[in-house]
């Protein structure tokens, strides 16, 4: 962000400042960046199904034994050993390629 900055001051400041100013916030654009790196460089990548495990989703087709839950506004393909009627609350505790595995989540109280 601050190097498009840079970029602008350079083009809108009078001739000494402008590259005085140029260089200050592209410096500062190299330290964003690279403070940027540091704080997301160990972490985990969250992609895939296997992060949805644990996770509670809301049935919106029958499980007996297969059906579909609704998961972070996204639509998947569900099993369920024992079951689960529309609107319950299911937890999420595997997975078989594209289908999750499901039992009714603690304490729903249907």
């Amino acid at each position: 962000m601050l190097i498009a900055v840079a970029f602008v001051l350079l083009l809108l400041l009078p001739s000494p400042w402008n590259l005085l100013a140029f260089c200050v916030a592209g410096l500062l654009g190299l330290v964003e960046l690279f403070a940027w790196n540091r704080t997301v460089r160990h972490r985990r990548k969250q992609v895939g199904a296997g992060r949805l495990i644990g996770r509670n989703a809301t049935v919106i087709s029958p499980c007996r034994p297969e059906g579909q839950v609704r998961l972070d506004g996204e639509i998947w393909a569900a099993r369920s050993a024992s079951g689960a009627a529309i609107d319950d609350s299911v937890r999420v505790v595997g997975r078989d390629r594209l289908t999750l595995i499901v039992e009714p989540a603690p304490g729903d109280g249907r």
